[in-house]
């Protein structure tokens, strides 16, 4: 029978294994580099584990982005190879996306896959008129209230994406 899957805030402890799952997620460390910097920086808004038993096999990240409004980046989320496709990724995002509503935010940017990321409500149209590095078919945005403030404007990400 496998583990329960928990999803917590990140503790002190877990950012060895969290480069670990991060490293291994990618196949590469630069995202592991990447959530390190964003940590230094001080803008790890929201960092989340997946933990089965008392072990770390997800992570995600949300970061503050400069935008017309109150918005976040969701980036990278990681999980170990031998747990995906399992919904830990899901129960990830959805535990991220629950903390930002929370906080106040009032939208989430993400580059990824439409097909998956569009499962959660992220739109690729919505998020067309923003100017963005970016930019693009996979570029999207969650609105996390009934609509976003405005629908243009520059984004970008925290300086370490840079």
């Amino acid at each position: 029978m496998a583990a329960v899957v928990t999803v917590r805030p990140e503790r002190a402890g877990d950012v060895e294994a969290i480069d670990d799952v991060v490293i291994r997620a990618f196949g590469r460390d630069d995202e592991a580099r990447l959530v390190a910097q964003l940590r230094r920086d001080g803008d790890a808004t929201t960092s989340l584990v997946a933990v089965a038993g008392d072990v770390v096999i997800g992570h995600v990240m949300l970061s503050p982005m400069s935008a017309p409004f109150r918005a976040l980046g969701l980036a990278p989320v990681s999980v170990a190879p031998k747990h995906q496709k399992q919904g830990v990724g899901a129960a990830l995002i959805d535990a991220a996306v629950v903390q930002a509503r929370q906080g106040g935010w009032s939208a989430i940017f993400v580059l990824g896959d439409p097909a998956y990321y569009g499962r959660f409500g992220f739109r690729a149209d919505l998020a067309a008129g923003f100017s963005s590095p970016y930019a693009g078919p996979h570029f999207m945005v969650l609105p996390l209230t009934d609509e976003l403030p405005v629908a243009s404007g520059k984004v970008s990400y925290a300086a370490a994406f840079s």
